[in-house]
Parts: C-alpha cells; sequence; structure tokens
C-alpha cells in the first residue's frame, strides 16, 4: 500500500516520533487494518523526505510496543491482536505537539463528587546499611551545588506577588517547564497541570475526590501500599484484580466492574508495582475500553518513567484520552529526592477543578520558593542532564545486579527473574520461602521488601494465596554503589540458603 499521509510540525517532536504517532494513529482509527502490511523503509523515507533511518526508528517504536509485527524479508505489518474499534472516524490535525481527534465513540466523562476527609503516615530507612528499597535515589550524586544556584538565581528574581495566596495549582513557570517536559519525554499534552507534595497527596486527593464511604477502587493485587493506605483513608473499599506474568488480567477486570460499584482503577502500567512488568499495549487498550464503559476513572502511576535502560517507554495512557478518564500521577521523587515534596496530575479540566479545589482546603499551595528553584534548573538544562546522567548511572547498577544474580545462578541457587526495561528494581523468584527474610535481614543492617508487603489483606476480595508459596523480593538497585548491592544481596543469600 501506498504510505499514509503524514503533515510533519517543524516545533513539533522528532520527526521519527511525528512519523510514528502518526502510524499509530492510522491503526487506531482503522486507516490501517490488523495484518495490513506497510510500505518498505525505503519507500517511507522517499515519500517523506526522510531518512531510511529516521522511517526504521518509528517502525521500531512501534514494534516495541505492539503495534507493529517485523516479519524476516517480508517487511512490517500490523499486528492482528489489537482491539481496533472500526467505528472511529477522527478528524485529525497536529499543532504544537498536540493531536485532537473528535470521535463518535468517545464523549467527555462527568463525575459526582463527593466531600471526604482523611490521613497517612510515612516511613523511615536511615538505620539500614544495606537499602534495597526499590524508589530510593543515589543522593550522593545528586548536584546539590548546581541546584543551589538555580535556587539563588530564583530567589533574585523573586515576584513576591508568588508569595501570597494564589497559584494554587503551583507556580507558572514550573508547569510550563514540566509541560514542555512530558511533550518531549513523554509525548503528554498537559493542558490542565497541579502540583502536589508529592504523588502521595496526588493519589489522596483523587480519591477524595472520587470515592464516597464504601465506594470501591480496583487495585492490582500487588500493588503500591501508601496508595492503598490512602485510598482506605479515603473510605474506599479496595478490590483486587488479578494478575499474571503480563500484568492486570483483563477478563478479571471485566467480572469485577460488572459485580462492584468501581470508580477508579489503581495502575502502575509502565513498570508494574512492585513486579516491574509493563503492561502491554494490547490490554492498555482494552482495560480503556471496560473503564470508559463502565463510567470508571484510571489512575495511572508513572512513577519511575525517567528511567528506560534497554528501548524507549510506552507512551503513557495519559497520551490517549479522548473521553477525559485517565488521571495521569509523577514525581519528582525518583529523580531529584523523596524531600522535594513535588508531585503533579495531569488530567481532564473537569476532574482538575475538583482536585485543585481539593488542595486548597488541605495546604493550600506547594512551597512557593522550591518550586521556583526546580523551574529555574530545569529552564537551565540541569534537570534533563542529571536525568541522563542517573540513567546511565542507574543502567551500570542495574547490569551490575543482573551479573551478580547470573551468578547465583550459575551456582546453583534457585533465583529466577525477568529484566525490566527500565526502572529502579528487579521483581526477583528465590525459589524458597521469604516470609521472614525482612526481620532476619533488619538484624544485619539490610532493608529488603518481600511478596507478603505488597498484598492487601483487608480487600474486599483479596487474593493474597498462600503465604507459604511467598517467593519473591524486591531489590531496588538505584540508591546504592555495585559495592553495596554485591555486599547486601550476599547477606540476603546467606540468610535464605544458610
Amino acid at each position: 500500500m501506498n504510505p499514509i499521509p503524514v503533515a510533519f510540525c517543524s516545533d513539533g517532536p522528532a520527526r521519527y516520533l511525528q512519523l510514528a504517532m502518526a502510524i499509530r494513529r492510522a491503526i487506531k482509527t482503522g486507516e490501517l487494518s490488523p495484518g495490513m502490511k506497510l510500505s518498505s523503509a525505503r519507500t517511507m523515507a522517499q515519500a517523506y523526505a526522510l531518512n531510511r533511518h529516521t522511517v526504521m526508528n518509528a517502525l521500531q517504536i512501534l514494534v516495541a510496543e505492539g503495534w507493529l509485527e517485523s516479519q524476516e524479508r517480508s517487511g512490517y505489518r500490523v499486528t492482528h491482536s489489537l482491539p481496533i474499534d472500526s467505528s472511529l472516524r477522527p478528524d485529525l490535525t497536529l499543532s504544537k505537539h498536540r493531536t485532537v481527534a473528535v470521535t463518535e465513540r468517545y464523549q467527555t466523562r462527568n463525575f459526582n463528587w463527593p466531600i471526604v476527609y482523611a490521613a497517612q503516615a510515612s516511613l523511615s530507612l536511615s538505620d539500614y546499611r544495606y537499602n534495597f528499597a526499590g524508589g530510593l535515589p543515589d543522593l550522593a550524586e545528586f548536584p546539590f551545588d548546581e541546584f543551589k544556584r538555580a535556587l539563588g538565581s530564583a530567589c533574585q528574581r523573586l515576584d513576591t506577588r508568588l508569595l501570597h495566596y494564589g497559584e494554587v495549582s503551583g507556580v507558572p513557570d514550573l508547569k510550563a517547564q514540566i509541560t514542555a517536559y512530558l511533550a518531549k519525554a513523554r509525548g503528554l499534552v498537559a493542558n490542565e497541570l497541579l502540583i502536589c507534595n508529592g504523588s502521595q497527596e496526588a493519589l489522596f486527593l483523587i480519591a477524595k475526590a472520587f470515592i464516597a464511604q464504601g465506594a470501591c477502587i480496583a487495585v492490582e493485587t500487588l500493588g503500591y501500599p501508601p496508595a492503598r493506605k490512602a485510598f482506605i483513608a479515603c473510605g474506599a473499599t479496595l478490590v483486587d484484580i488479578r494478575q499474571d506474568e503480563y500484568g492486570l488480567c483483563v477478563e478479571d477486570l471485566a467480572k469485577q466492574l460488572r459485580a462492584h460499584p468501581i470508580k477508579l482503577l489503581y495502575l502502575t502500567p509502565l513498570h508494574q508495582y512492585p513486579t516491574t512488568v509493563t503492561l502491554s499495549m494490547t490490554r492498555r487498550m482494552q482495560i480503556y475500553q471496560l473503564c470508559y464503559e463502565h463510567g470508571v476513572a484510571i489512575i495511572e502511576d508513572d512513577y519511575d518513567h525517567e528511567f528506560h535502560y534497554r528501548c524507549q517507554p510506552i507512551a503513557p495512557m495519559a497520551s490517549d484520552d479522548p473521553a477525559g478518564i485517565v488521571i495521569y500521577v509523577a514525581t519528582f521523587s525518583k529523580l531529584m529526592f523523596a524531600g522535594a515534596r513535588l508531585g503533579y496530575i495531569v488530567c481532564s479540566d473537569s476532574i482538575m477543578s475538583q482536585l485543585t479545589a481539593l488542595k486548597q482546603l488541605v495546604n493550600h499551595k506547594n512551597d512557593v520558593l522550591t518550586q521556583l528553584g526546580v523551574a529555574q534548573w530545569m529552564k537551565e538544562g540541569g534537570f534533563e542532564r542529571h536525568a541522563k546522567r542517573m540513567t546511565k548511572l542507574y543502567k551500570n547498577n542495574y547490569q551490575h545486579l543482573d551479573r551478580l544474580l547470573q551468578a547465583y545462578q550459575a551456582q546453583g541457587y534457585p533465583v529466577r527473574y525477568d529484566k525490566p526495561d527500565g526502572g529502579m528494581a528487579m521483581w526477583v523468584d528465590m525459589g524458597v520461602n521469604v516470609n521472614q527474610l525482612k526481620e532476619k535481614a533488619k538484624l544485619s543492617g539490610v532493608y529488603v521488601q518481600t511478596q507478603s508487603e505488597f498484598y492487601f489483606e483487608h480487600s474486599m476480595r483479596s487474593l493474597r494465596g498462600d503465604a507459604s508459596q511467598y517467593t519473591h523480593i524486591r531489590l531496588g538497585f538505584a540508591g546504592q554503589s555495585p559495592d553495596m548491592l554485591a555486599k547486601g544481596l550476599q547477606i540476603i543469600i546467606d540468610i535464605l540458603y544458610e
């Protein structure tokens, strides 16, 4: 077939990303149907006046995301298994990183807003010599001098009006920098953005906005404990959804949506917490359609999207949300430090108005000087430089932990794991029961999280299973040196196989 028409935007993302977006859009709308063969890369390069490598980069992204299949000697075809909706006939235009799609199927959802109140606790990890916490950055590598200069520069040009009440959603300079970053790094157009005191406040605000006493939130069976605590504190009832080796089970989600009054679905689709599995594009689309049909909003927690080692990360679900049902949550804690207390929410206008009103009730606004300092740091390029530097460092730790685990396998230890494409941790099956590991490791100065910590026993439908079968641990590799990783892991091995 002839190449599809593509209007490239000079001030948009890189050409290969724009081409990937155009092909992805054509697949979703049915212009390119499942099984259809694409033109050759050479033909597309000639048609679009692009370098052949530029075209190949776009095609490889789509293969990695699951939109295309690459077949030796026969080129690229559209994946057969995608849930394409043939009823979509959008009017598509590209302008300043934004795709506007008006469809017959999707219409913006409106939600009811109960008023709720709650509280939340925290955790200290300072007493451990070897720390395998999954989201802990390496603070020894943070450019504090550079950041202090950015803070000083921001204070020198300070508009004191920002120090008064107002700007509840965040300082405009920081919102502008985050918006530009998300468009470039995640392909996400952030028309509405709310700065929060970390992602924890973000999750809390969302739950407060949606949940009346006893209403349900669907969660992954193995999940992020602080999120569940926030939901419960807001009066929610949790419903576990089954997982398999590929992530959330769509069939089980459909069954539970029919059985319970679920208002929200909490997901960690890029690197599932704690298993690190990346949810496939097919399942994402199926989940989106199910949630739309049942009037359920999706919380997408993109908690460590900055770090990827083997391929570009799949774009967030929020980047393609015609119905306005995805609430995107992210944080600066993984790249900077938890004490910065900077997270943010991106969502539709109707949802944002409720969240902003609740934010004003809870604490009115984030610290202004920190916001201005981070905005200045980002404007000067410090944020991106640090992200690149830490990605390189964490990739080295990632590879080192992989080698350590392979070495133990070679010695006959029953260790099994799948390497994630990115993130800050690995989910490892140790082959033996790990229920006593945490307390024993603590005595040796090792912090490690075991499988039991990621279940929630008070869920309406708890799928905890048999505790005697808990054999997995989560090993964070970002927050300590390769030498400390090796020594800490040896202690864990000695405890489990003594």
